[in-house]
């Protein structure tokens, strides 16, 4: 199948029409024989990409003293404050705009219980919860996984759609972030990859190419 995912990669980014910006390369895959009304069926997992995203990743972490100032120094996007949260908790459009500019949310494990009241009601539908960490954490290394962290998700329906790079990597480094996705599959489904029903690649706003 190696072959074929490249080759899709290579016709997604062909078929694709320039735009002014730089699009991204996903990965759209229906799997069969799974029946998603039971909860065990149900996928949320994050995937290392071992090429990267090819783009940038914003991240937040909440967290209070040494462990907000060392995400600042890591690179976090925002460092968000207890007494931040809870005011947070009393504008929810300012709420809602957080949630929705970035990407992925890390917690100060102790801080989670104030993260579920005043940041929660938007973050979970979004499915975006913060990972919670110790107060003794390194942010350094968990920034520069997460900068290179997929995420593959089956809910209501055997459809998974997860980022696999963008329009201006090499076509191979983005086949082997889709290999990274499949062999999730072959984790977490009875019969692996041997599930999947279709495959196809696209870009952002472009058609798809089929791979099986």
């Amino acid at each position: 199948m190696k072959q074929e995912i490249l080759e899709a990669v290579k016709k997604a980014k062909e078929d694709s029409k320039p735009r002014n910006f730089t699009q991204s390369v996903d990965v759209v895959i229906t799997i069969k024989d799974l029946d998603v009304k039971k909860p065990e069926n149900r996928i949320e997992e994050e995937v290392f990409l071992p090429n990267g995203r090819g783009k940038d990743v914003s991240i937040v972490f909440i967290a209070e003293g040494e462990l907000a100032l060392q995400a600042k120094n890591a690179g976090a996007d925002l460092v968000i404050t207890k007494e931040e949260l809870e005011a947070f908790g009393k504008d929810r459009k300012a709420a809602k705009k957080v949630a929705n500019k970035h990407d992925f949310f890390v917690a100060q494990a102790d801080l989670m219980p104030f993260v579920g009241r005043f940041l929660g009601p938007v973050l979970g539908p979004r499915k975006k919860m913060p990972k919670p960490v110790p107060a003794s954490a390194k942010p350094e290394p968990l920034i520069e996984r997460l900068k290179n962290t997929a995420k593959v998700r089956i809910k209501d329906q055997p459809v998974i759609q997860a980022i696999v790079g963008t329009q201006d990597m090499d076509d191979q480094l983005i086949a082997d972030n889709i290999e990274a996705v499949l062999d999730i599959l072959d984790r977490k489904l009875e019969k692996g990859r041997k599930q999947i029903k279709s495959m196809y690649v696209k870009t952002t706003m472009g058609p798809v190419a089929r791979v099986i």
